[in-house]
C-alpha cells in the first residue's frame, strides 16, 4: 500500500505514523518498494536529503547499493555528512555481492568503527525488503526492548558489530566475544591501548587490533 504524505518533514525529522514506512521518493518503482507493498504502509517523500527510508520517529534507513560502492566514495561523504547533521539513529544496508565484497571491510570500518551506526549486509533488494518489514516489526516492541535506539545495546546490533570485530586481523569469533564483552561497544575498543587489549587476546593479536584501528 502506498500513499503521498503530508508529515512534516523539519530539521531532519519525519514523523512516523505506526506501521508505517517513509520512503524517499527515488526508491517508487523500485523492487523494495514492490516487495513492501502489502506488508507495510508505505508512503513516499520527496524531501528526504540524505535518508532513504524512515522506519520511526528516531531511527532511519541509508541504503547503499552494489553501484554505489563500485563507483567511488561518494556513498562515504553521504554517510559523514548524515552522522555531523542528525541525531537520529541511522542503519545502514549494504548491498554485499561478489563485486563490492572486496570493498566490504573498509566499509564496515567507517559504518561501525568511526560513524557508529548499525551496518547490515543483504545480498539484493529483495533481501532488503525483509530486511525492513523485520525492523518495522521491531517498533511494535516495548520502547525499552527495540534494539535500533540510540545508544542501547541490541539483539541486531550486536552481531553485526561481532561480524566486523571479526575482520580485523587476528580476531576470530571466540576473540571477537571476549572483546565485545570486555568493552562493551565498538568505541570504547577503538579508545583501548594495547596494554588492555592485551590482557583479552594476548600481545599479538592486541597489536594487530591497534594496528588496524589506528590505519
Amino acid at each position: 500500500m502506498t500513499t503521498k504524505a503530508n508529515f512534516p518533514v523539519a530539521a531532519g525529522s519525519v514523523v512516523v505514523p505506526y506501521g508505517h514506512v517513509i520512503a524517499n521518493e527515488k526508491w517508487r518503482g523500485s523492487q523494495i518498494a514492490q516487495r513492501l507493498q502489502g506488508k507495510i504502509r508505505l508512503i513516499f517523500e520527496d524531501d528526504l536529503g540524505l535518508v532513504d527510508f524512515h522506519i520511526s520517529n528516531r531511527i532511519c534507513i541509508l541504503y547503499i547499493s552494489e553501484a554505489d560502492v563500485v563507483a567511488g566514495d561518494e556513498f562515504k561523504r553521504r554517510l559523514v555528512r548524515f552522522r555531523n547533521a542528525s541525531s537520529l539513529g541511522g542503519i545502514v544496508i549494504i548491498e554485499k555481492t561478489q563485486i563490492s565484497d572486496q570493498y566490504f571491510s573498509a566499509v564496515q570500518k567507517l559504518v561501525v568503527l568511526e560513524l557508529g551506526m548499525v551496518l547490515l549486509p543483504v545480498a539484493n533488494q529483495g533481501e532488503a525488503s525483509q530486511l525492513i518489514i523485520q525492523l518495522v516489526g521491531e517498533q511494535s516492541k516495548d520502547h525499552s526492548s527495540n534494539p535500533f535506539l540510540h545508544k542501547q545495546r541490541s539483539g541486531l546490533a550486536e552481531p553485526s558489530m561481532l561480524r566486523t570485530v571479526q575482520q580485523i586481523p587476528g580476531v576470530g569469533k571466540t576473540k571477537a566475544l571476549r572483546l565485545l564483552q570486555q568493552f562493551g561497544s565498538i568505541h570504547r575498543l577503538c579508545n583501548a591501548s594495547v596494554e588492555e587489549l592485551q590482557l583479552v587476546v594476548g600481545q599479538r593479536a592486541a597489536q594487530q587490533i591497534r594496528t588496524f584501528l589506528c590505519s
